[in-house]
């Protein structure tokens, strides 16, 4: 069976992405500092190797690239799939040198690790699937919505950089020495895997589908409203959710495409269509049958009105097609993960 190496395959995306690899006749093995992971999902639910150690240990890299780890002793690495980047905006802000050492500094640690592997053995560079973001495009002109990949690329903060720089460096090594790379720029992940057994766990949670269902958990609870005088129809910001098992599959189809044809290739991930903070909170309402308290607030710098992509070339090239393409179904997989996380009663899917 084909092995592939996941790096921060713990995560949120990682580990819902490991499952459409086993779906996909993968064999996946887990490169993960837990700094944010969570072990017991890996080795407990999924049931894939764990090795716990940093994505930019060449050394820990060359054993595992070779067969030298126990973990991957006689198996064929068809790939690595990379997720291993902190992901919080204001951190980024307050605290960029930690952004740029784990995000670019690290990368370049594993790419060296791929190419000296390479050379050893003689042999093309190893595919890789990066894991990039739609905060690379900065606050595009609403003119330019849909989001197209095309769109200019100009962060506004330190995450946002590290990605867009991490790219570069991946489309000049793909000239430079043929390493295969799909780049994959998500806009909103939500939702939870359909089984309910892994789901959105942030700590600290800053996305709004989980902050929205934690407060329906408490009697005291309420949901911040950053804004609601954006130029959009009820004025809050409108975004574009995309289901995590749909970003998944995608994952699935990009690797097997690089593998296939050793191309760069690079595409939006997203459902197409937007949706305001004000209708993802009547959608979970109407979901749970459960009122919310909202507070209304001022506007977040730097907080575009609408941020919608355009997946149209992931869906020609690679033939992707989301399932979970309409709001409510995607709250209702993550609220019955919610539920069963309580130890209550899910609720049936429709």
């Amino acid at each position: 069976m084909s092995t592939v190496i996941v790096a921060g395959g713990a995560g949120y995306i990682g580990s819902h992405t490991i499952r459409g690899l086993q779906k996909g006749g993968f064999e996946p093995v887990v490169l993960d500092n837990l700094v944010y992971g969570h072990r017991k999902i890996v080795e407990n639910v999924l049931r894939v190797p764990l090795v716990i150690g940093q994505v930019g240990d060449k050394q820990l890299l060359k054993k595992l690239l070779s067969g030298d780890h126990p973990s991957t002793k006689g198996k064929d690495i068809k790939g690595i799939m990379h997720f291993a980047n902190f992901t919080y905006v204001g951190e980024s802000v307050s605290d960029p040198a930690k952004y740029y050492k784990n995000n670019l500094a690290e990368t370049i640690m594993l790419l060296e690790a791929l190419l000296e592997d390479s050379k050893k053995r003689n042999t093309q560079p190893i595919p890789i699937v990066f894991s990039s973001t739609a905060a690379i495009y900065g606050l595009p002109l609403q003119t330019e919505i849909p989001i197209s990949e095309t769109t200019l690329q100009n962060p506004i903060n330190p995450y946002g950089r590290s990605k867009l720089m991490i790219e570069n460096i991946l489309i000049d090594y793909h000239k430079a020495y043929k390493l295969p790379v799909s780049i994959l720029r998500y806009f909103n992940a939500a939702g939870a895997d359909v089984k309910g057994d892994i789901g959105e766990d942030h700590n600290p949670e800053t996305h709004l589908i989980p902050l929205v269902l934690q407060a329906l958990f408490d009697k005291e609870g309420f949901i911040k409203v950053n804004g609601i005088d954006y130029p959009t129809f009820d004025g809050t910001c409108i975004r574009d959710y995309v289901h995590v098992s749909d970003l998944a599959n995608a994952h699935v189809l990009a690797l097997n495409k690089i593998i296939n044809d050793r191309s760069l290739s690079i595409y939006n991930l997203g459902n197409g269509k937007g949706y305001s903070i004000m209708e993802v909170i009547d959608t979970a309402k109407k979901v749970t049958g459960k009122e919310i308290k909202i507070l209304k607030s001022k506007r977040r710098k730097g907080d575009p009105p609408v941020l919608i992509s355009s997946p149209e070339k992931a869906k020609k090239e690679l033939l992707w097609e989301p399932e979970f393409s309409d709001l409510e179904s995607i709250i209702r997989t993550a609220w019955n993960w919610h539920l069963l996380k309580e130890k209550r009663t899910p609720i049936k899917n429709k």
